[in-house]
């Protein structure tokens, strides 16, 4: 799991990593019952601070996607993943919406979008 923070991200770090763990569950890099790195070791290589991990990983125990356990680490729940994926989709779907607007405001038309969209899928 390659987790990195772009400073230059309208995003927090902390949602960063939320959605760089939510989208390794959701492409099943990570698996149920897998150990997520410690909160020190995971700001090491995201190059941020401890706080920033811990705030990112209670986020994740609210969802449902890890849970901490005591003096063993942080670990993905059973529903981790199904998790992930509903919340991951739901996130790019919103994303997709709001792009597709933004062009049809600044004039393209809607023929242009769905040859964009088909290639992108091809």
């Amino acid at each position: 799991m390659d987790l990195t923070v772009d400073t230059s991200r309208a995003a927090p770090p902390s949602r960063q990593l939320v959605e760089g763990i939510l989208d390794a569950l959701a492409g099943d890099s990570i698996g149920p019952g897998e150990r997520l790195p410690s909160v020190r070791g995971l700001a090491a290589e995201a190059l941020v601070n401890p706080n920033t991990v811990g705030k990112a990983y209670r986020e994740l125990e609210s969802l449902g996607v890890v849970e901490g356990r005591a003096g063993a680490g942080v670990f993905v729940t059973e529903a981790g993943p199904d998790i992930a994926r509903r919340n991951r989709r739901g996130a790019t779907l919103v994303a997709v919406r709001s792009a597709l607007r933004v062009a049809l405001h600044a004039g393209h038309d809607p023929e242009s979008l769905v040859r964009e969209v088909e290639k992108v899928l091809a």
